[in-house]
């Protein structure tokens, strides 16, 4: 009999063939996988480390009880159905925008907040992808310096925006593409400033994300942040140019120490060596880099930083299913 039924709600999109991937190296034995999907998908078998599996309807899925529901099939299906799972004792982790700014659901990235974890949260909202890195490393900021302002651009990858952005990219590369944009612009050989719909305020959506998740992960409801996302012509991994401003003063080799011990964070600074994060380096690591770490001589307790993420597996798959394991190791599941 299986320790625990975990069910995959979009297993066959980029983010949840991650989390069916990588299921083994969190939960060591005794896991009953169950592969959900829309209905174009039902009955497609998909390979995965417990074998060949039959991908089944969400409603199939959710008659099976799982013990823990991964979604990763948008906001529209996470609406829907996530708390009809948590009304049959599933733990839901969902991946979508659809709860995370609701006050009663907590929003976590398990080393910064996972402690605020109860029992009675059955659903619990995975941020967004550049949220996640971007706070791994504010979080020492703030721990030992007190941030006062942030400002971050982004160039976010194309696999950020799913399979058929990515498809775009490849096609493009390949001489041309035929068809509607996923991304609306051609990509390759682009830049595209423009990430989820423009709102009344002139920023977008994917902005108003890392500024509103920033401050509920890092418990700041006043930090000043600003963002501006933009989409490059890369596969995997996303990357960061954060500029911040610290109450205290600091010292830059001190900084450097900090991150060299914060848990999930990698350290690669020796520009002049040609070492800093990119994404080609940093794709398939669960790791959040950082990199050419240097005072800003215009403010007076400035500092500039570069970030880079694998936008799919600690960006999306990896920290859903660290939360997962979380819950499960608190001898949660299955209780109440």
């Amino acid at each position: 009999m299986a320790e625990v039924k975990i069910a995959v709600i979009g297993a066959t999109g980029n983010v949840g063939q991650l989390m069916v991937s990588l299921i083994p190296e969190y939960f060591k034995e005794g896991v009953e996988l169950i592969p959900a999907a829309s209905e174009n998908s039902v009955g497609r078998s998909i390979e995965s480390p417990f074998g060949e599996l039959k991908v089944v309807s969400i409603e199939e899925a959710l008659r099976k009880k799982p013990h823990i529901a991964l979604f990763s099939a948008g906001a529209d299906t996470s609406l829907s159905y996530a708390k009809k799972f948590t009304a049959k004792g599933s733990y839901v982790i969902d991946n979508s925008s659809a709860w995370r700014m609701h006050d009663e659901i907590p929003l976590i990235v398990p080393e910064i907040n996972g402690g605020i974890l109860t029992q009675d949260a059955r659903l619990i909202a995975n941020p967004n992808c550049s949220t996640i890195q971007l706070t791994m490393v504010l979080e020492v900021l703030e721990k030992n310096f007190d941030l006062e302002r942030v400002v971050v651009s982004t160039y976010q990858s194309v696999s950020g925006a799913g399979k058929d952005a990515l498809n775009q990219l490849k096609n493009e590369r390949n001489g041309g593409h035929t068809g509607t944009l996923p991304l609306r612009h051609p990509i390759e050989g682009n830049v595209i400033p423009h990430i989820d719909i423009f709102l009344e305020n002139r920023y977008t959506k994917e902005e108003w994300k890392i500024m509103q998740e920033t401050r509920k992960i890092l418990a700041l409801p006043q930090l000043k942040i600003t963002a501006t996302c933009v989409r490059v012509p890369v596969d995997t991994s996303h990357s960061e140019s954060v500029n911040v401003e610290l109450k205290k003063a600091f010292d830059t080799n001190e900084v450097v120490r900090l991150l060299e011990g914060a848990k999930g964070v990698t350290v690669k600074d020796k520009p002049k060596d040609g070492l800093y994060p990119m994404p080609l380096d940093s794709t398939g690591s669960d790791e959040v880099f950082v990199g050419r770490i240097r005072r800003d001589d215009t403010l007076p307790n400035g500092l500039n930083m570069w970030i880079v993420s694998d936008n799919l597996r600690k960006g999306a798959a990896t920290n859903a299913l660290q939360i997962a394991r979380l819950v499960h190791e608190m001898k949660w599941v299955g209780a109440g």
